[in-house]
């Protein structure tokens, strides 16, 4: 089975994949997490917001939320996986790409769960902050800074 990698903006979006996405976050973060925390925060819709995610056999995978993509100060978030589809190496790529959407000149914002912090990393995040406690679980504040222009 081969995985499709979907990037969509909200108009992209049919109801059955917002669903999809929706339904696979609520299930990571509230129910899996067991924190209770508004994830329809009404930004999944909004222009310059955009979904990456991964596909098998009409089942979602994994997905990843950018906001304010064409801006000089992009957010990733919402970075969910499937329990059985971990281990792939799948949010590596959605992050991968993500990350490659966002202007080159842009200082992109995440806030990751401290035990993610080196895989950030791996992305050219860096800390930028102090440790924080969103709904219950600890995050740290983290970014990835503007590409200098070649002279």
């Amino acid at each position: 089975m081969s995985v499709e990698i979907a990037v969509q903006t909200p108009g992209d979006l049919d109801t059955e994949r917002l669903y999809a996405l929706l339904k696979l976050r609520t299930h990571i973060f509230i129910v899996e997490q067991r924190s209770s925390y508004p994830d329809l925060d009404g930004l999944d819709l909004d222009e310059g917001t955009v979904h990456l995610s991964a596909w098998e056999d009409g089942e979602i995978l994994c997905t990843v939320r950018i906001l304010d993509v064409n801006g000089e100060e992009p957010h990733i978030g919402r970075v969910a996986t499937k329990i059985e589809a971990r281990g792939r190496g799948l949010a590596g790529q959605l992050m991968e790409r993500a990350v490659a959407l966002c202007r080159p000149d842009a200082q992109i914002h995440l806030g990751a769960q401290t035990q993610l912090e080196s895989w950030y990393g791996k992305f050219g995040f860096e800390r930028c902050g102090e440790d924080f406690d969103d709904d219950g679980i600890m995050h740290l504040p983290m970014i990835r800074k503007a590409v200098a222009a070649s002279a």
